[in-house]
């Protein structure tokens, strides 16, 4: 796996990587990570993965980080 690109936001971290025929793009935030993959046949260049990283679509990703921070204090108990 071969990393192409990190991207430092205030309140979370974007690392693209080149992979087995696909581009990944993993967000971090804390304990929790979102992961998309898509096919290098599917893009042009690497410039249409960073093209995708919008202000909505990074927008979306923190969202669905508040979510699953929600899910995990609903129900996971700390021994």
């Amino acid at each position: 796996m071969r990393v192409i690109k990190e991207i430092n936001k205030p309140n979370y971290r974007i690392t693209v990587f080149n992979w087995n025929g696909k581009y990944l793009i993993k967000f971090e935030q804390g304990d929790l990570e979102q992961t998309f993959k898509i096919s290098e046949f599917d893009v042009a260049n690497e410039d249409d993965i960073y093209a995708l990283l919008t202000d909505d679509f990074n927008n979306e990703v923190v969202k669905n980080f508040r979510s699953m921070n929600d899910i995990i204090n609903k129900h996971f108990e700390p021994l």
